[in-house]
């Protein structure tokens, strides 16, 4: 491996860290104390060599590929649906308080889950403003419109 300054590690070790294994490449403590980037790369102070924990090579190869294919715009379409119900599931968390019941009990915790949600729908009804410029207007949209005029 090498560093962002260009100097190669010694020899890979395997090794096992929280109770998996791991491959331990280690830099030579001379050469990074030597470096004028060290704070920037290995982020210490107090003169250790640079040190990373990689999978075992199947696992990284899987890993790396999967991270390039994370770059691609294709992925990022895809991954679009799901920040979008992530993005609901932590306003109804942050927002709603959903992860703190009031109730003990199936039946009562799942009637504040439903009530959160209908709830949260409702708030979004009432943010959204459809255009009154545009025409024709959908009937879900004269629903919107007579919702928020009430």
């Amino acid at each position: 491996m090498t560093c962002p300054q260009g100097t190669t590690s010694p020899q890979w070790k395997p090794t096992m860290a929280d109770g998996k294994p791991r491959l331990s490449v280690l830099f030579r403590r001379a050469d990074c104390r030597a470096c004028t980037v060290r704070r920037q790369c290995t982020g210490n102070v107090d003169g250790k060599g640079r040190h990373l924990l990689l999978l075992p090579e199947p696992l990284q190869e899987i890993q790396t590929r999967n991270r390039a294919q994370q770059q691609t715009p294709e992925w990022k379409q895809r991954y679009a649906l799901r920040a979008g119900c992530e993005a609901t599931v932590s306003e109804i968390v942050h927002a709603h308080g959903l992860r703190h019941c009031r109730y003990r009990g199936l039946a009562k915790t799942h009637v504040q889950h439903v009530l959160t949600a209908a709830g949260t729908n409702i708030i979004r009804l009432a943010q959204h403003r459809p255009d009154p410029g545009r025409r024709p207007r959908s009937r879900l949209q004269e629903l919107f419109r007579t919702t928020a005029h009430g």
